[in-house]
């Protein structure tokens, strides 16, 4: 059984002194270098990290990359850039069949310096599987060379997506959210969050905010949100989702579902995902309908 977005400890979370480089692979004389690779069922790479930047995608399979301080899901209908020496974890849902795109400094300048999900295009699907099915030593000054420029001038246009999931630092903070990951159905007040805590529900509320740039409320929201995806994408029926997150009925998560990522749930699971827009943080916070509890 695949499993569940989670939060380790803070002694095996991803940092710069104790994860180790993950060469890049391949002709590092081009401006970029691809890789394809094929995960089993629940494959964890551990925390690393490379010299160039990379976009991370699957063609296949839902994938789980986290650092430090942020989680995102990412269903094959998306991918994640990931900038240079950016610690990072990847827990595989699924049979993931993978495309990189490793890119150098040069090749990258412009794009965001901090991870980003973006929606895959048809066209830049099409693009990355031409790619990456290139020999390592491809011609840079012909047409080979034209296909990367115009996968990066395309990756460029890509609107950034909110499937990502603030982590607090505190362990703390860092133990309520692990207990909520692991049962997102229950529906405990905050109140009573904030009494096993022994502190006051609004300096709950101030700390929370503070440490991950989002309300509790919002940040529970998000956290169901992603889970559900996961579900999804693994074949999990809408109707067994819905209940096993907590909402009142299928209705209900759809109406959440279609909101955040403008497809209902049985959309995408028939298409993979690949009508689903971009939607950002602001439009999310206004999408998002009450649940049970």
């Amino acid at each position: 059984m695949d499993k569940p977005l989670t939060i380790p400890s803070a002694g095996g979370r991803a940092d710069r002194s104790s994860a180790r480089e993950s060469p890049v692979q391949g002709d590092l004389s081009r401006a970029i270098v691809t890789r394809r690779t094929s995960y089993d069922r629940g494959h964890y790479i551990k925390p690393h990290w490379h010299a160039r930047a990379q976009f991370v995608f699957a063609v296949a399979g839902t994938m789980r990359v986290r650092t430090a301080r942020r989680a995102w899901i990412v269903p094959p209908s998306r991918a994640l850039w990931v900038p240079a020496h950016t610690v990072h974890e990847i827990q595989m849902y699924g049979v993931v069949q993978m495309h990189s795109l490793y890119v150098k400094d040069s090749a990258g300048a412009g794009m965001p310096s901090s991870c980003v999900v973006f929606n895959v295009t048809p066209l830049l699907k099409e693009l990355i599987v031409r790619a990456v099915a290139l020999p390592a030593a491809y011609d840079e000054n012909g047409d080979d060379g034209l296909l990367m420029r115009l996968v990066m001038a395309e990756i460029r246009r890509l609107p950034p997506c909110a499937l990502d999931l603030p982590l607090p630092e505190s362990p703390d903070l860092t133990q309520l959210c692990e207990r909520i990951l692991a049962d997102l159905s229950a529906r405990r007040s905050c109140n009573l969050d904030a009494s096993d805590m022994h502190t006051s529900t609004r300096t709950l509320y101030r700390r929370f905010l503070r440490e991950t740039g989002i309300t509790f409320a919002r940040w529970k929201q998000q956290a169901r949100l992603l889970e559900s995806i996961r579900r999804l994408a693994a074949g999990v029926p809408v109707t067994t989702v819905a209940l096993d997150l907590g909402y009142e009925s299928p209705g209900a998560f759809s109406t959440m579902f279609r909101r955040a990522l403008g497809i209902a749930p049985r959309a995408f699971t028939a298409r993979g995902g690949l009508d689903m827009r971009a939607m950002t943080h602001e439009e999310m916070k206004e999408s998002m309908p009450k649940t049970r509890g």
